[in-house]
């Protein structure tokens, strides 16, 4: 019974056992790939797990031969035979084998093949037991591979956490020259240059490492040989389980070469850029769509584009409207489509509007199918070629047909402002004498040209006297705040001009010989095409300006006395002819003087012909001061000289030849000897004596001799017109009796204009006299007979009566006249009841002092009689005003300003008249001005005719304006009418 149990318990166990392993080998089977092949290799049998992972059906593999399942290379290979053998011999085959997919793809199994034998030893068959270990295997060869690779291709050094190297891959060493026992236990340091190692930014990268950064970079090292090596690397810190930094790993490639390819780089591309952007062509690339991809800083300069609005763009979108330029790309694109180059030239307008000429040469670009990609376009600037060759042929066309200097460089001027509208041309002489002369600029007004002639150039005469005296160009950016044109920016501010750039114009021996001067409207810099126009003229102007000098030379030569510069008799004829007939057709009077010094040639005898040349010279000298501008002085011959006096009556006659004598009789000293010369003067006039300059000079001639002989040092006219001149007088003054007794005089009103209101601010009474037989007699011809014969005082309080009663009946009329001028003379100063009678009239009509003003000349200032200045003081005392008359003409007006009680001070016309032309004259009448306003003076200015120079004074600070701008002076009816109408804005 024991033992039947004890075999059922033991029964039991085998059981429990027995059932235990078949669960193993299930699961173990369910885990892994089994296969069951015949001794031959046929496979018998496989479990589902291989059939899974082979991606093979039962029945597509059962009964096939093993090979099936391996690289076909493999299959015939000897370690295959080998495979099969060691199985037979029964021996267990185990490793990492390669096997084939259904769908041809390869994976590794870790398997184990077991051959099992029967009892006797033969092979029954091979139970092969495999893992799939084929992303094991396949991770592991790529990061075999990788490491394999950088191993081959990086320098991999590693060092200590305090830096000290502990080895080294071979490339590393290879790289830098050393052999392994040659740096291991070196510090790191030992591969760096000396100054980085004993910087702060060495000890930074260390401690930086050491607390567990990495650094990435390229880092400059020094190898065996003492040559620097460029690493592109990582300095990795590696650490230990607690977190602390065991070591550096440091990777990285040679990179040196890469620097160096780098660096010539980047200079070839500095160069090149340099090259492309500082040329002065325009340099553009496009696309095969014929964008711009591409342009240089020199088609920014040439055309004025931004990149943003030239990149992406066509070349016609830039030219839209530039019929020649876009035709110029329609050609240039049909030839270069067929792989060839353009050139071609023509003129475009840049973005500002400037035109320039360009020329053009396109070279395509070609990929290797003969395909356009790009086209690179060069543009140059040939603007100033093309210019100079235009102007060029004008200008010496023009000097070939004798044009005069005036005409060639106006045409230079016209030309240029055709080609840059923005600028307004002139172009000025300079003479020896330093004096700037107007030579062309026909978009100045005529006024500012005549302003400037003959102003002395300087180192503060506006931007072309200043560029003459410097000798440089000279640019004026704003004329009104420059200090340069302080003094002459009232004269072109008014014409709209605020900016001025002048350049010198140079003689071939480097005088300066003109300037030429763009002035702009607005304030501004001239651009650098204004600038290419000045480069291409200034040559041409000063080749017409030394022309014009030697024409001048030749001219002087053939025309004026080498001795004393005056005119010859050759010229002096010219000039005589010309000046009859201006008084022929103004049928003003001119006379001639012939001048004979007298004993001229003792002079030359007994102190030798120098001395005499020196006589000539210094009466020349004289004569010439004394003459006016338009007066004609020469020299006929030895010791003769002739003036024409233009618009010259009988008593300027007599005055100029008394001036004449007064001035030769001044003693002066040649050869040492102290010598009064004198001369003997014949008179002609025209039209009395004759009607041409060879009549003239003879009838002078005669009349000199006639001097000569009965009263030498004297003057004497051709005729006796002196008598009948007298005669004339003497019927005039008898008529002039008769008219002041008959009334025949009445008083014709000029009214007078506020400029700070534009009202009314009085008018002045002139008189005027009608006579039956002689017409309108002028005042220039009865006032002075009348001074002469004492008439003078009784015209005057006629005058003032006469004026007093008019303004009375305009007062009473309703007719606003603020009050009423009156001019008397010394005359009428003397007359100790003159205060008493003023009293009178204005008690009679009724009129307040104020109402009346009393204009004094300087003859009254200079009247040095008592009694004349108590009787101005008590005049001004009832309140009557006084005024300056004629002010600034005489020699004392600013002495007598003190002594006398004047309110108002009249500016001659004659300061009014040439303030627009004379430099000289603006500045005296604008110190009038500031006079007036210093002593609380009001200003009268007369003889304002225009409104150029009613602007001018009113920007000066003038108070009144009188003269035709407004009215000719009128009888009282007239003016009524007149001031009915009256508007300031009709006459401005």
């Amino acid at each position: 019974m024991m033992d039947a149990e004890r075999i059922g318990l033991e029964l039991q166990q085998c059981r429990s056992s027995l059932e235990e392993k078949e669960a193993l080998l299930a699961a173990f089977s369910r885990s892994m790939a089994i296969l069951e092949l015949a001794p031959d290799g046929t496979i018998l049998s496989a479990n589902e797990n291989f059939l899974t992972l082979m991606a093979y059906q039962e029945g597509d593999i059962v009964g096939c031969h093993h090979r099936m399942l391996c690289n076909p290379a493999h299959a015939e290979s000897p370690e295959y035979a080998e495979f099969w053998r060691r199985l037979h011999q029964g021996e267990v085959v185990s490793g990492t084998l390669q096997r084939m997919r259904s769908d041809g793809s390869r994976l590794w199994l870790e398997a184990t093949c077991n051959p099992v034998f029967d009892a006797e030893g033969r092979l029954l068959r091979v139970v092969s037991i495999a893992a799939d270990i084929t992303a094991h295997i396949d991770d592991s060869q790529e990061k075999h591979s990788v490491l394999r690779a950088l191993n081959r291709s990086l320098g991999v050094i590693e060092f200590s956490a305090d830096g000290i190297i502990v080895g080294a891959n071979g490339n590393y060493l290879k790289t830098m020259g050393y052999l392994p026992e040659e740096i291991v236990g070196k510090h790191h340091r030992f591969l760096c240059e000396p100054d980085y190692v004993g910087s702060q930014e060495y000890d930074n990268f260390w401690r930086d490492v050491n607390q567990g950064r990495f650094f990435s970079g390229r880092f400059k090292r020094i190898a065996r040989d003492g040559r620097p090596v460029w690493w592109e690397a990582t300095y990795t810190p590696v650490f230990d389980l607690e977190g602390k930094p065991i070591k550096i790993i440091s990777i990285g490639s040679d990179v040196s070469y890469r620097m160096v390819r780098e660096q010539r780089d980047r200079e070839y591309q500095h160069l090149l850029s340099l090259g492309i952007n500082e040329t002065d062509n325009a340099v553009f690339i496009t696309n095969d769509a014929n964008h711009i991809v591409f342009h240089n800083t020199g088609f920014s300069r040439m055309l004025g584009f931004t990149a943003e609005e030239v990149i992406g763009r066509r070349p016609r979108e830039l030219f839209e409207g530039q019929t020649a330029i876009l035709k110029l790309i329609e050609d240039c694109y049909a030839v270069i489509a067929e792989g060839r180059s353009f050139h071609g030239e023509e003129m475009m307008v840049d973005k500002q509007g400037h035109p320039l000429w360009v020329s053009t040469v396109v070279n395509p670009i070609l990929d290797g199918d003969g395909k356009l990609i790009n086209a690179v376009c060069i543009l140059t600037d040939i603007t100033n070629t093309k210019m100079h060759e235009v102007l060029q042929y004008k200008t010496l066309n023009a000097m070939v047909r004798e044009a005069s200097l005036q005409e060639v460089l106006t045409m230079v001027c016209v030309e240029l402002e055709r080609i840059a509208p923005d600028v307004v041309a002139s172009i000025l002489r300079v003479d020896d004498n330093g004096l700037l002369h107007p030579v062309a600029g026909p978009s100045l007004p005529d006024a500012y040209n005549r302003a400037i002639e003959g102003v002395a150039i300087g180192p503060c005469v506006g931007s072309c006297g200043t560029a003459a005296f410097r000798a440089e160009p000279v640019e004026v950016v704003d004329i009104a705040t420059d200090p340069l044109w302080a003094d002459y920016r009232d004269l072109v501010l008014p014409t709209g001009l605020e900016s001025c750039w002048s350049t010198p114009i140079k003689s071939a021996d480097g005088r300066v010989i003109g300037t030429f001067a763009f002035y702009y409207h607005g304030k501004r810099r001239p651009d650098p095409f204004h600038h290419r126009l000045v480069d291409v003229s200034l040559h041409l102007c000063a080749l017409a300006l030394e022309r014009e000098e030697t024409r001048s030379r030749i001219h002087r030569l053939a025309f004026y006395d080498s001795l004393t510069g005056l005119p010859n008799r050759s010229l002096l004829l010219v000039n005589a002819n010309q000046a009859i007939a201006n008084a022929a057709r103004t049928k003003i009077p001119l006379a001639v003087l012939f001048i004979d010094l007298d004993r001229f040639k003792q002079i030359n005898d007994s102190l030798g012909h120098q001395a005499g040349d020196e006589l000539l010279r210094t009466v020349a000298s004289r004569l010439q001061i004394e003459a006016r501008k338009s007066d004609i002085v020469g020299r006929l011959s030895g010791d003769e000289f002739v003036i024409v006096l233009a618009q010259c009556d009988l008593n300027r006659v007599t005055d100029v030849v008394k001036r004449i004598q007064a001035s030769l009789s001044l003693p002066c000293h040649i050869a040492g000897v102290a010598i009064t010369p004198s001369a003997s003067i014949g008179i002609s006039l025209f039209p009395d004596n004759g009607e041409t300059i060879e009549i003239l000079l003879h009838r002078a001639d005669m009349a000199m001799y006639q001097t000569k002989a009965n009263n030498r040092g004297r003057f004497s006219f051709f005729s006796e017109e002196m008598n009948s001149q007298a005669q004339e007088r003497l019927a005039l003054e008898g008529a002039l009796r008769d008219a002041l007794r008959g009334g025949d005089f009445e008083l014709h009103y000029q009214p007078q204009v506020n400029f700070h209101t534009g009202l009314l601010h009085g008018v002045e009474a002139l008189a005027r006299w009608h006579h039956d037989q002689l017409g309108q007699v002028s005042p220039a011809r009865f006032i002075p007979i009348a001074e002469e014969c004492g008439l003078i005082g009784e015209l005057g309080k006629w005058a003032l009566e006469e004026a007093c009663f008019q303004l009375h009946d305009w007062r009473r009329r309703g007719i606003n006249v603020p009050s009423v001028s009156v001019n008397l003379s010394s005359t009428n100063f003397h007359d100790l009841e003159l205060p008493q009678f003023i009293a009178g009239l204005l008690e009679r009509f009724e009129l307040a002092p104020g109402d009346l003003t009393l204009e004094i000349t300087e003859t009254v200032m200079m009247d040095t009689n008592p009694s004349t200045t108590r009787t101005i003081r008590e005049v001004h005392a009832q309140g009557v005003k006084l005024a300056m008359d004629d002010f600034g003409t005489g020699y004392s007006s600013l002495g007598y300003l003190r002594n006398l009680p004047v309110c108002e001070l009249k500016l001659d016309q004659s300061f009014v008249r040439d303030m627009d032309r004379d430099e000289t004259v603006l500045a005296l009448t604008n110190a009038v001005i500031r006079i007036g306003e210093s002593l609380d003076l009001i200003v009268v200015a007369e003889g304002v005719e225009d409104k150029r120079q009613y602007d001018l004074l009113k920007q000066q600070g003038c108070d009144v304006a009188q003269g035709y701008l407004f009215s000719r002076p009128m009888l009282a009816t007239i003016f009524e009418h007149w001031l009915k109408n009256f508007k300031i804005d009709n006459f401005l």
